[in-house]
């Protein structure tokens, strides 16, 4: 297997990137000298993978069975679990599914290649039956039905039903009770064989790495007859606008939460064209939004919102959003408020002063992750999945032109894809 090596002199960081004659993608994030290790196993399958499209075939699958089968690959079939496995070794494991990726991942001081050994071991070797399969559904339904009173939670799904038509990104990660009723050791297993091939799939690994003895271990576990090629997905139809522009729920909260997210109208797109989408949509986030513009002094200091304040943006290639929430007693005038202030902005030019300020915000924070490995590790697969070459994010950001930014301004801030997710406390009795 050969590495080919992208460089950023100025930063003086590097990536490694050979594809496994499995088809595996496998970058290495070289931190010579650095006494910790972390290594990032994903593939790209996540809850928004609704359909299966395999060997001619097309299933409909449960909702939550890609979180599900995160959860079930620590079994093994000798009892034991992958979690005590790298206890023993003294790292630190642990997995997550998102809308569109599933990833296993650890981090240790010492021992990786025997904790990458681990690692690859299990992700390649699933072990269902009908009896594990159904004690999973037990405690995963425990956990739906935590989320289902979790207050954060809620603002943020109800934000996405509110949202989205038809865009499966609106679904619960862990599905319903009911929709994980129907998961089968046979449907895992397809999953598997799917999803979880070599050429859908991609290993990060970043720390002071000896690339041919990883490579001895990707040999050992990733065998190149079980490539199967990268799984078509399924195109979404998401009409334009937004479902309902305010949706409600009563919990158990001391003050009303908010939530106000703006959809994103194109889909599809990946590369420097997405990475340059999501840069200025950051920057004009940081503007718009942060603690020192006028919005949020003048709301903050008018009582309407409080430190909880926060923005957020997400884009990927199948769906994005920007949002601000926080806490506030009177979320629908934050809410106007924030509608009309957009359309002044809109309507004005923007400050250069204050979109220099933000550039040197994002510059900072990307060069701050250079210094830890478990964030290289999770914004470099993200990165890569998206085909997106992260060393070189900075330089994007300088590029960024004011023009630019007012014609992001102008086209993602529409009222019409706007919707406004509030969670009010529950009533006194």
């Amino acid at each position: 297997m050969r590495f080919e090596k992208t460089e950023n002199k100025f930063l003086n960081e590097s990536v490694l990137f050979g594809v496994h004659e499995s088809g595996l993608r496998v970058y290495i994030v070289p931190k010579k000298g650095f006494s910790k290790y972390y290594a990032i196993y994903g593939t790209e399958y996540g809850s928004i993978d609704r359909v299966l499209k395999f060997d001619g075939q097309e299933v409909l699958l449960p909702d939550g069975i890609a979180h599900f089968l995160e959860h079930k690959l620590f079994e093994e079939e000798d009892g034991k679990n992958a979690f005590d496995k790298f206890a023993i070794t003294g790292a630190s494991s642990n997995a997550f599914t998102s809308f569109d990726m599933t990833a296993y991942l650890f981090s240790c001081t010492d021992s990786f290649y025997e904790n990458l050994d681990i690692l690859l071991e299990f992700v390649n070797n699933p072990y269902f039956t009908d009896e594990n399969v159904a004690k999973e559904q037990g405690i995963i339904g425990q956990e739906i039905k935590m989320y289902d009173d979790d207050p954060d939670w809620r603002l943020f799904f109800n934000m996405l039903q509110g949202m989205y038509h038809a865009n499966p990104v609106k679904t619960d990660i862990a599905g319903t009770v009911e929709s994980i009723s129907h998961i089968t050791p046979e449907l895992l297993y397809k999953c598997c064989e799917a999803y979880y091939n070599p050429s859908n799939m991609m290993l990060v690994m970043v720390g002071d790495i000896d690339e041919e003895k990883a490579v001895s271990y990707i040999d050992k576990h990733v065998k190149k007859d079980k490539d199967r090629g990268k799984i078509e997905k399924s195109i979404c139809n998401e009409p334009s606008g937004v479902v309902e522009r305010i949706v409600r729920q009563k919990l158990s909260v001391s003050k009303p939460l908010f939530l106000m997210g703006f959809k994103e109208k194109e889909e599809g797109i990946d590369g420097e064209k997405l990475l340059m989408k999501q840069i200025k949509t950051d920057i004009l986030m940081e503007v718009l939004f942060g603690k020192s513009s006028s919005f949020f002094t003048e709301l903050y200091g008018e009582g309407l919102i409080d430190g909880s304040f926060g923005k957020d943006s997400e884009l990927e290639r199948s769906y994005g959003f920007s949002s601000i929430s926080g806490e506030s007693s009177e979320p629908e005038t934050v809410y106007k408020r924030a509608l009309e202030y957009l359309k002044e902005m809109k309507e004005k030019d923007l400050d250069k002063t204050a979109v220099d300020v933000a550039k040197r915000v994002l510059i900072g924070r990307d060069l701050r992750r250079f210094n830890s490995v478990e964030r290289m590790g999770n914004d470099f697969i993200r990165s890569f999945m998206n085909n997106i070459n992260p060393l070189f994010y900075s330089e994007l950001v300088e590029s960024v032109s004011l023009d630019e930014l007012k014609e992001r301004l102008c086209e993602h801030f529409d009222e019409e894809c706007c919707t406004l997710s509030i969670i009010e406390p529950l009533e006194e009795n």
